[in-house]
């Protein structure tokens, strides 16, 4: 992985956020050729996170949607992490420039970081300085 300041500004992670996980990993098996492993999550009512991969490098995340408070009208999305040296001066530039903070910084132990936020088009992405 790259270093913080090496990475910054690159695409880091994706999630695809779904009601209908079986068919998902039935999709990315068939058509993209992925192996799904399984991790459980921190808090064990959040279910279970998928991991695909390619040649044994991981490719994406599949999320259940379904035990997610507030996500009762959001359609299935996949959804980006762009990688920050620095997430507090990031969500601080995110206000600065006109977007808007959803979500303060987090920490997701072994993963990094992160805040969810908007930009000023309404287009939200997640903000994450990597472990």
């Amino acid at each position: 992985m790259a270093g913080k300041e090496e990475a910054h500004g690159r695409i880091w992670w994706s999630e695809l956020m779904t009601r209908d996980v079986p068919a998902a990993l039935r999709y990315y098996e068939t058509v993209c050729g992925w192996q799904i492993s399984e991790m459980p999550m921190q808090d064990p009512a959040m279910g279970t996170y998928y991991m695909g991969s390619r040649g044994g490098q991981p490719v994406a995340g599949i999320m259940d949607m379904g035990p997610l408070a507030g996500m009762e009208e959001v359609p299935p999305h996949w959804f980006t992490y762009v990688a920050v040296a620095d997430l507090d001066a990031a969500l601080a530039s995110t206000r600065q420039q006109g977007g808007e903070v959803l979500r303060e910084a987090f920490e997701v132990p072994g993963v990094g970081r992160i805040g969810i936020v908007t930009d000023p088009g309404g287009a939200a992405l997640g903000l994450i300085t990597p472990a």
